[in-house]
C-alpha cells in the first residue's frame, strides 16, 4: 500500500474533507457516489475497469491493480485480490472499494470464477460500516451513516463510501436476485447478505425473500432469509413486515431456526418490551446446536467475539442488557 503522506489522492481528500467543507464536494469528482453512478452498464458488463477513476480515492491505484487480477483466471490471484479488497473494508477504507462493487457483483454471479461467495462477501462488506461486534437491540441491523457523519482513517466520508456501495447493489439487484435460487446454499446466503444492504428495490427484494422461504430446504438459509428480511426492513421500514416477523417467532409450527432468527429480527425492529413468551421460546430453542447452525451466517460472524458465540452474545445483549458482556463465550447467556 502507498504511504499516505505521498499519495496525491490522500492529500486531496484531506484538503477537501478535513480542511474543507465536505458538502462542497457533493456531486463532484471526489464524490464516490457520483463516480459509481456514472459507471456505464457496458463498462460493468465488459469489466472495463480502466474507465473508473480509481486514483481519485486513497488506495485507488492499488484497488485498480487488484481489479485487473480478478480477470486473470488464476484462483490464487483472484483470492489475493478479494482478500486485499476485503482488508480495506475491514480497515474502514471503502472509498476506493465502492466503485468495485458493480464488478464484484458480476464476479459473484459468474459460476466460472470459482470465488462467488468471496466476491459477494466483499460486496456486502463495502456496504456496511461500524457493525462488527454490535449485537444490541438498538444497533444490530441498523444502517449506520444515515443520521451521523462518519469518517474513514484517510479523512474520507464513510457515509458516502457506504452509500455508493449500497446504491451499486440496488442498481444490480436483478443480478443478485437470481442468486436467491442458486443451487449453492453458501451463494444464497452471501447474496441475501448483499441484498439486505441495498439502498432501493426493497419491495422487490422482500417479495423474493418471501417466495424463497416457502420452498427453502436449508435451515441455515431459512435463518438467513429471516435476518436479511429484518435488516432490509430496518433500513426500509414496513410495518406489515414487522408484524410478519413477529408471527414467525410467535407461531409454534414454524421451524426452530426461523423462530429464533425472527426473535432476533423482531427485537431489533421493535422497541416494545420483550414478551415473556419470546423469552420462553428462546430458552427452549436457542440451544448450543442452534448457535452452531447459525454461526456461519455473516450476521452472526459480525456479532461474535469468539468463534461461534454470535447467537449467545446477541441473546445476552438483547434479553439481559444489564448483564456484563464477558466476550469469552463461556457463560450461559440465557440462564
Amino acid at each position: 500500500m502507498q504511504q499516505w503522506e505521498s499519495d496525491p489522492a490522500y492529500k486531496a481528500v484531506v484538503r477537501a474533507f478535513v480542511d474543507g467543507d465536505p458538502q462542497d464536494q457533493a456531486g463532484g469528482p471526489l464524490d464516490v457516489r457520483a463516480v459509481v453512478a456514472a459507471i456505464r452498464p457496458e463498462a460493468k458488463d465488459g469489466f472495463l475497469v480502466n474507465e473508473v477513476p480509481w486514483d481519485r480515492f486513497p488506495e485507488g491505484r492499488e484497488v485498480r491493480k487488484r481489479m485487473e487480477r480478478l480477470r486473470s483466471g488464476s484462483i490464487a490471484a483472484i483470492r489475493g485480490a478479494l482478500d486485499a479488497l476485503g482488508g480495506l473494508c475491514a480497515n474502514d477504507m471503502r472509498a476506493a472499494v465502492a466503485p468495485a462493487v458493480p464488478f464484484l457483483v458480476r464476479i459473484g454471479t459468474d459460476p466460472s470464477t470459482g470465488m462467488r461467495t468471496e466476491a459477494l462477501g466483499v460486496t456486502a462488506a463495502a456496504a456496511r460500516v461500524g457493525y462488527l461486534g454490535v449485537c444490541t437491540r438498538d444497533r444490530m441491523l441498523r444502517p449506520r451513516g444515515a443520521d451521523e457523519w462518519l469518517y474513514e482513517p484517510t479523512g474520507y466520508l464513510a457515509n458516502w463510501s457506504v452509500q455508493a456501495a449500497r446504491d451499486a447493489i440496488a442498481a444490480d439487484a436483478d443480478l443478485l436476485l437470481r442468486l436467491v435460487d442458486d443451487p449453492s446454499p453458501a451463494v444464497r446466503i452471501a447474496a441475501l447478505y448483499a441484498l439486505a444492504a441495498a439502498s432501493d428495490r426493497a419491495r422487490d427484494i422482500r417479495t423474493a425473500f418471501h417466495t424463497r422461504l416457502l420452498t427453502e430446504p436449508s435451515p441455515a438459509v431459512r435463518s438467513a432469509l429471516i435476518l436479511a428480511m429484518a435488516e432490509l426492513t430496518r433500513a426500509h421500514p414496513a410495518p406489515e413486515t414487522v408484524g410478519w416477523i413477529r408471527d414467525q417467532w410467535s407461531t409454534p409450527s414454524r421451524s426452530p431456526e426461523v423462530r429464533v432468527s425472527a426473535a432476533l429480527g423482531w427485537m431489533c425492529l421493535s422497541d416494545q418490551p420483550i414478551p415473556d413468551r419470546l423469552r420462553a421460546m428462546v430458552n427452549d430453542l436457542a440451544t448450543d446446536d442452534m448457535a452452531e447452525l447459525m454461526a456461519p451466517l455473516p450476521w452472526m460472524r459480525a456479532a461474535e467475539c469468539a468463534d461461534g458465540d454470535g447467537l449467545p452474545r446477541c441473546m445476552r445483549a438483547m434479553l439481559h442488557p444489564d448483564a456484563p458482556d464477558t466476550g469469552d463465550g463461556q457463560d450461559d447467556p440465557w440462564s
